[in-house]
């Protein structure tokens, strides 16, 4: 990692539990200042900040959460979170596809895995929970390309789907340009498929 990339990398750890603490705020204050600390996008997932271990009930019996997609670093999670083994004990896999805080890009071979992951889940008539710390970012640029994937929308649409349930998302420019090569990459996939049907 080159030294300015460090040097962000370590003022996200710094900055970890400001904005964190930032996030909690704005989820407890009431009126228009208030965000949801997670949102339903489809049938299949929800996006959202922490999945603090005092929401685990609510998310596997409520919401039918049956696998977790975590775009965090394992530092962000370890004292406030589930680990693996604790979210198999409640019936739920994890999916970790770790991405630096506030700089990090999600590589296109984990939007892939991600979006594979959420798949198996919506065959299954389960739910997905997609987060980052604030479920603003990383986690809804998983989103952003789930929906692409599913749904066929340019990674504007998919965005602006988003934008309308949690309207607090940020998807960076670096992040924008990722979706549109996980689109690129989608749309020649499906176009290989129709001239090219697997054989039977």
């Amino acid at each position: 990692m080159a030294a300015g990339s460090l040097l962000e990398a370590g003022l996200a750890r710094v900055l970890f539990y400001p904005t964190l603490l930032y996030t909690v705020v704005r989820g407890t204050v009431p009126g228009r200042a208030r965000r949801d600390w997670y949102n339903r996008i489809d049938r299949t997932v929800l996006l959202g900040a922490l999945p603090l271990r005092s929401l685990t009930h609510r998310l596997v019996e409520d919401e039918n959460v049956r696998g977790v997609i975590t775009m965090s670093e394992e530092y962000e999670t370890r004292f406030l979170c589930n680990s693996a083994k604790e979210w198999r004990k409640v019936g739920v896999e994890q999916l970790r596809l770790s991405t630096i805080d506030m700089i990090g890009i999600p590589t296109l071979t984990n939007l892939q895995k991600g979006v594979q992951f959420a798949l198996k889940y919506q065959s299954l008539g389960q739910s997905v929970y997609v987060h980052c710390k604030a479920g603003r970012s990383r986690s809804a640029t998983m989103v952003a390309a789930y929906l692409i994937q599913v749904y066929n929308w340019s990674p504007e649409e998919a965005v602006r789907a988003i934008t309308r349930i949690r309207s607090h998302i940020f998807i960076r420019p670096g992040q924008f340009e990722i979706l549109k090569e996980f689109h690129k990459m989608t749309a020649e996939a499906a176009k290989k498929e129709l001239y090219h049907p697997p054989q039977t």
